[in-house]
């Protein structure tokens, strides 16, 4: 191969490798050319030994994967690539060939079900690699990516695991066969000649695509130039202080195209975003755990659309909340008032600056409110609150209150539990959730406000949400923490209506009956937010189409669908740093940089 094009595959995987910790997924290499090199990557990639349909693994939910290589020059890429389907944890065979052996290496991996071994030509020449693949495979599922010659493949004779064979080595083969292993691309070739007596002409087994592929716009016919707007004018958003940062990513027929992160944590610049950051949703939150919930419950009968509050919570029963309807809440149309007083309401015995039995409930850092606060002055607050407006649409975030204790009591589960269970850990969603700070240092996640007058910290990893800070971080209009990667994995498999990873987690009738309009009296569908058909708002872009649906989120972040596109894109930021502001709202920052993917989609290549 020619010095100048290792020397282009080399910042490829410059590019791809800044992606999964950094700041931009897009590659420095021309889209072309990456497109090229992954159409010969696609054709020299073959999948074998897979007649017990390991590839692509389905339930990553249950897979504890690890990522084993030796000397695959471009395994940093890999494993990068792996990381977007799952929490893959990566070692180095290298790091076991001194005191340490790879009886010690197999030691470290008891805790994994599923390993996936990385080999090229070198290794397969040592007979360590070779005993430590005999061992394991007799135990846990394990997957071979052999990048090198046939050769090497008819080593492989005595091996009854899947193997991906990339005989093409390149950092694109690499990307390739990792999302492979995960359905991202589908394998489509079988072995074209005779390798050996066991690995004849026409062996292979093909698989379909069933999950996000991570590529260059150029795959889904769109010029990389053309999304050039797109840093404009996220780079006038910081110049405006309209936010610190931003992240913006978008799926265009079942491929991420475009994911890059912008800015700082904060103004004071120490801590550049980067893809994986996770970020405060705020009303996304509606959408992404409480609506999902109730397409589910739906789905299984649990729920009615057209029963009423009263139906499933008896407390309601000696209100004015009795006969509204499900259907009513998710339309915004019941009447509600907006929200109910939250930290203004507190009295100094409600709350204390240490966590005890009579203090359980962790607003944020040395702040635990009295035991029972909800269920004692929230809860019938929201109960006995005014109905002013039924039938009308006013946006309130009681509605999603109310959702939340609906499906609480339905499934006998907390939200936070039930949508972590059912949707985002099967869907391979590793940030999203209720609460990140269980689980994810305050440096992983982005800040939001500087509270000065209630909580008197900076709000990072709690909510910002005042009623739902109140409520314990977990309410069904607010809290829900994610990095964009895992919004994307959502709302691709909302986009697929209901489908991703071969699992049907909604019904397709059920998606659309949520996402089309619903109301004689607004936009809405069933708790999305939808294009608005008044012209001049051009919402929630100028460009997308009336099938569009999605929400928006008070800390500033956004996901619209677009299925006429076949389309998603989010935006994340943290506007609400250090104060509220209003500018990225004013500066159309959001709306502008989705009609710039428009503007790509309509100019093509």
């Amino acid at each position: 191969m020619r010095k100048n094009n290792w020397r282009s595959y080399s910042l490829i995987l410059f590019g791809f490798v800044l992606f999964n910790s950094a700041c931009a997924q897009n590659p420095p290499l021309s889209g072309l050319s990456y497109l090229s090199e992954e159409k010969l990557a696609e054709k020299t990639t073959v999948l074998l030994n897979n007649a017990s349909y390991l590839i692509p693994i389905q339930d990553i939910g249950e897979a504890r994967v690890a990522s084993v290589h030796f000397s695959n020059l471009y395994a940093t890429g890999f494993d990068s690539l792996l990381n977007k389907y799952t929490k893959v944890t990566v070692y180095s065979g290298n790091d076991y060939n001194g005191v340490k052996t790879l009886d010690n290496l197999s030691a470290d991996l008891k805790w994994y079900n599923t390993l996936i071994i990385q080999l090229n030509d070198a290794d397969l020449n040592n007979p360590q690699i070779m005993g430590f693949i005999s061992s394991n495979q007799k135990i846990k599922n394990v997957i071979i990516a052999l990048f090198g010659s046939s050769a090497s493949l008819a080593k492989l004779n005595n091996v009854a695991v899947p193997i991906i064979w990339a005989e093409r080595v390149s950092p694109v083969s690499a990307f390739y066969s990792a999302q492979a292993i995960f359905g991202g691309v589908a394998i489509t070739q079988k072995l074209s000649s005779d390798v050996s007596a066991f690995y004849k002409a026409n062996m292979g087994f093909l698989t379909t695509k069933t999950r996000l592929q991570y590529t260059v716009p150029e795959a889904a016919g769109i010029s990389t130039a053309n999304l050039s707007g797109i840093d404009n004018i996220a780079n006038e958003a910081m110049a405006n202080q309209a936010t610190p940062g931003c992240v913006v990513l978008v799926i265009k027929d079942g491929k991420v195209i475009f994911n890059k992160a912008y800015g700082y944590h904060t103004y004071a610049k120490t801590q550049a975003d980067k893809l994986t950051d996770i970020f405060d949703l705020a009303s996304m939150t509606k959408i992404s755990a409480t609506t999902i919930e109730a397409m589910q419950l739906t789905d299984q009968g649990k729920l009615t659309l057209d029963a009423t509050i009263g139906d499933y919570l008896p407390l309601a029963k000696k209100t004015n909340k009795n006969d509204i309807h499900v259907r009513e809440l998710l339309l915004h149309q019941a009447g509600l008032i907006p929200d109910i007083p939250s930290f203004d309401k507190i009295r100094p015995s409600d709350h204390s600056t240490d966590s005890s039995a009579a203090y359980p409930t962790k607003v944020n850092d040395n702040y635990f409110l009295r035991k029972d606060y909800f269920k004692d002055v929230m809860w019938p607050e929201m109960l006995n609150s005014p109905l002013k407006t039924r039938g009308q649409y006013v946006y309130s975030d009681l509605s999603m209150c109310f959702m939340q204790q609906i499906e609480e009591t339905v499934t006998a589960t907390p939200e936070n539990v039930y949508v972590q269970q059912q949707f985002y850990k099967p869907l391979g969603m590793q940030t999203a959730g209720f609460l990140p700070l269980y689980r994810f240092t305050p440096y992983q996640i982005v800040p939001t406000e500087d509270d000065r007058e209630y909580r008197h910290e900076l709000l990072d990893g709690y909510v910002h949400d005042p009623t739902a800070a109140l409520m314990g971080g977990v309410a069904g209009h607010a809290g829900l923490f994610a990095s964009a990667n895992d919004v994307a994995i959502l709302y691709q498999m909302v986009l697929n209506r209901g489908t991703y990873g071969g699992v049907q987690y909604i019904k397709p009738e059920t998606v659309d009956l949520f996402t089309a309009k619903q109301s004689p009296v607004s936009r809405r569908g069933l708790g999305f937010d939808r294009w608005d058909p008044l012209a001049d708002h051009h919402y929630p872009s100028k460009l997308a189409s009336p099938q569009t649906y999605g929400h928006t989120g008070f800390t500033g972040t956004c996901v619209w669908v677009d299925p006429k596109y076949n389309l998603v894109y989010i935006f994340l930021s943290n506007r609400v740093n250090p104060n509220v502001g209003s500018k990225l709202s004013s500066l159309n920052i959001r709306p502008r940089i989705q009609d710039v993917v428009y503007e790509a989609i309509q100019k093509g290549m």
